[in-house]
């Protein structure tokens, strides 16, 4: 698959964690090259490109391993992990007993803990 076209493609995006010093691509400032973990809170207006062409993009960074797309309309997490053979493991986290394990960063994280004080409104749920 070809890449070259995405390393210049800027997106900011709503977390992401740098292990170490940030690596900036020269001039800019705000353009981060070393990701390791992107967490993207998808909206109706963003979604289907924090799914598809921002996912590609971040996909060409060699440092990025791991992406979440956090619903804000529902409790949803889908979480994306490069694997040892480039390929990415998918999976869904959509109970409140459900437990992300992130292997970049180490930890795990309840579903409940992370929608904590989030009150979803009956009857707004989102496609996403």
């Amino acid at each position: 698959m070809d890449t070259s076209s995405y390393h210049n493609c800027y997106t900011y995006p709503d977390i992401l964690v740098i292990p170490g010093k940030p690596e900036l691509q020269a001039p800019r400032t705000d353009t981060v090259l070393n990701p390791a973990l992107i967490i993207e809170v998808l909206s109706p207006s963003t979604a289907a490109y924090d799914r598809g062409d921002k996912f590609k993009a971040y996909r060409s960074l060699p440092s990025f391993q791991e992406y979440w797309l956090v619903d804000q309309y529902q409790m949803q997490i889908d979480q994306y992990c490069k694997t040892d053979d480039n390929t990415w493991l998918y999976r869904c986290y959509d109970l409140p007993e459900s437990v992300l394990i992130s292997p970049t960063l180490g930890l795990e994280i309840a579903i409940a803990v992370a929608y904590e004080d989030v009150e979803f409104e009956p009857g707004n749920k989102q496609e996403s």
